[in-house]
C-alpha cells in the first residue's frame, strides 16, 4: 500500500533535490525522456560513449539502462556503467525493452541483470515474464500479456534478483517480491505514443536518485506517470498532443491533482 502522501513527498522531492539522472538509453526516445525529466523538475544526462560514462556514473544520482536499440559498443558501455554504480551504491533501473524478441535481445538482458545487478527493473507483462520464463516470445517492444498475467513472474524475479520489479500495463504492478502496490490511473492513449513505458523508466531513476525507500519511491514515479498520462488524454485529441499536453502536465502538476484523481492499492 502507498499513501497520497507519500507520492506527494517523494514528487517534492525531486523537484527540490533535482537528481542528476544518468541515461544510457535508445535513439527512439531520448528527447521524450530527457523533457519528461526536465518537466518533472529532474536534471537528465545522456551519456553513452564507453569512455566517459564510469565517471558519468560518479556525479550521477540514479542510472537508467535501457536497451531499446541495441549495439556491442552500448553493451559495453551499459554493463561498465552499471558495474560502476552497483560498487558506488548509485541505484541503477534497467528496462529490458523487447527481451524475449531475438536470443540476442534475451542474452543482453541476462547479462546486464548478472553483472549490474539492478536496484529496480521496469517492463511490460511479457518482458518480465520473458526474463523468468525463456519460451515467452515478445512481439518486439510491445506486451502480447496483461499486467495481472505476470505478476507471478515479477514476484519471483524481484525475489531472485533482490530488486524492485515494475510491471507496467492498464493496471502497474510494483513488487519487491513480498509486498505489491497496485496503480490504476492513466489512459489507453498512452500506449499510442512511442516511449512511454521508456519515460516510465527514467522517471524511476528520478525518484529512485532522491535517496527515498526504493519501494515506495518507484510506486510514486509509476502513480505520477499515470496520473499525468490521465490528465494529459482528457485534454488531447489524438498521440501527437498528447505528447505535448503530457509533458505540460508533469511541469504543472500539483497536490490537488494526485488528491482528486489517485486510483491505487
Amino acid at each position: 500500500m502507498i499513501k497520497i502522501e507519500q507520492v506527494i513527498q517523494a514528487l517534492n522531492k525531486v523537484r527540490e533535490n533535482s537528481p542528476l539522472v544518468h541515461n544510457i538509453t535508445n535513439y527512439v526516445v531520448m528527447n521524450n525522456t530527457a523533457n519528461a525529466l526536465l518537466a518533472i523538475g529532474a536534471s537528465p544526462v545522456m551519456s553513452h560513449a564507453v569512455n566517459e560514462v564510469e565517471d558519468m556514473v560518479e556525479i550521477a544520482s540514479s542510472l537508467v539502462i535501457n536497451m531499446g536499440t541495441l549495439s556491442e559498443k552500448w553493451v559495453d558501455a551499459m554493463l561498465l556503467a552499471g558495474e560502476k554504480a552497483t560498487k558506488k551504491g548509485t541505484p541503477v533501473i534497467f528496462d529490458p525493452v523487447g527481451v524475449g524478441a531475438t536470443p540476442y535481445r534475451t542474452q543482453v538482458a541476462k547479462q546486464i541483470i548478472e553483472t549490474c545487478k539492478p536496484t529496480i527493473i521496469r517492463g511490460n507483462a511479457s518482458e518480465i515474464m520473458a526474463l523468468t520464463n525463456s519460451n515467452v516470445i515478445t512481439k518486439g517492444v510491445d506486451s502480447t500479456e496483461s499486467s495481472n498475467t505476470a505478476l507471478d513472474s515479477a514476484k519471483l524475479l524481484a525475489k531472485s534478483k533482490n530488486a524492485i520489479v515494475v510491471v507496467s500495463g492498464e493496471t502497474d504492478f510494483i513488487t519487491n517480491g513480498t509486498e505489491i502496490i497496485s496503480i490504476t490511473n492513466g489512459s489507453p492513449m498512452m500506449a499510442k505514443v512511442t516511449g512511454m513505458g521508456c519515460t516510465a523508466t527514467a522517471m524511476i531513476g528520478a525518484f529512485a536518485g532522491t535517496g527515498e525507500d526504493k519501494l515506495i519511491a518507484t510506486a510514486s514515479a509509476m502513480a505520477v506517470m499515470s496520473i499525468a498520462g490521465e490528465i494529459a488524454a482528457q485534454k488531447s485529441a489524438g498521440p501527437g498532443s498528447m505528447q505535448v499536453n503530457f509533458l505540460d502536465t508533469l511541469y504543472t502538476l500539483n497536490e490537488n491533482d494526485i488528491v482528486n484523481i489517485f486510483q491505487h492499492e
